[in-house]
Parts: structure tokens; C-alpha cells; sequence
């Protein structure tokens, strides 16, 4: 049910029902996986808990770290968005950054 964040009989957010004894019946902890080739198409990733995703899309997240070149403040950002946009929940954000697609350095190895 929805309370402010969804909730497994109104009493536990689903997230943390998952090893209450007492919801077992209700709650399926059956991860959700996803395998993506990491190569240099893949600028960084998102790791956040439901505080972010209850209030703000994919496309929302992708949009403001994009320009946003050092992880931690990318996270910051989000964190503070989902905060002003009232997020019921405890918010949790990752940032990962992939180096692929960063500028190379200037040292090079020549011999």
C-alpha cells in the first residue's frame, strides 16, 4: 500500500520488509538482475535506493549527472533534488564513473 512510500501491509517500507519474518509471505526477495557491457559508451552509473526513485525518473537522474564530471557531487546533486522534491524515504546515491570515456591523460607511455 501506498503511505507516503509504498509500505507491505502498511507497516514496513518494502525495502526493509525483505528480512522481517513477519511480512516473509508478502515480500518476494528476488533481486531484479540486469548484465550491461561495460565498454566506452558507458559513462557511469546510478546505484540509489527508492529515496530517489519515488520522486525523480531515469531520464531526471540521467539529465543532471551528466554535466556533473566528479562522482560524489553528482550524487549530492541528486540526493538534494529528491530531498526538495519531498522524498519519503532515506536516500541512498552512488555515483560510478567509467573511465572510458574520460579525456586521455596527458602522460603517455612512449619509448
Amino acid at each position: 500500500m501506498w503511505a507516503g512510500t509504498w509500505r507491505v501491509g502498511g507497516v514496513l517500507a518494502v525495502s526493509r520488509a525483505f528480512g522481517d519474518r513477519l511480512l516473509k509471505q508478502y515480500v518476494v526477495a528476488d533481486p531484479e538482475i540486469q548484465e550491461e557491457k561495460v565498454d566506452d559508451t558507458l559513462e557511469f552509473l546510478i546505484l540509489a535506493s527508492d529515496g530517489l526513485w519515488d520522486v525523480v525518473t531515469n531520464e531526471e537522474a540521467v539529465s543532471m549527472t551528466k554535466p556533473i564530471k566528479e562522482p560524489e557531487a553528482a550524487a549530492k546533486r541528486l540526493m538534494q533534488e529528491a530531498y526538495q522534491r519531498g522524498s519519503g524515504d532515506n536516500i541512498t546515491i552512488v555515483v560510478v564513473r567509467f573511465l572510458g570515456n574520460q579525456e586521455e591523460s596527458s602522460h603517455s607511455n612512449s619509448g
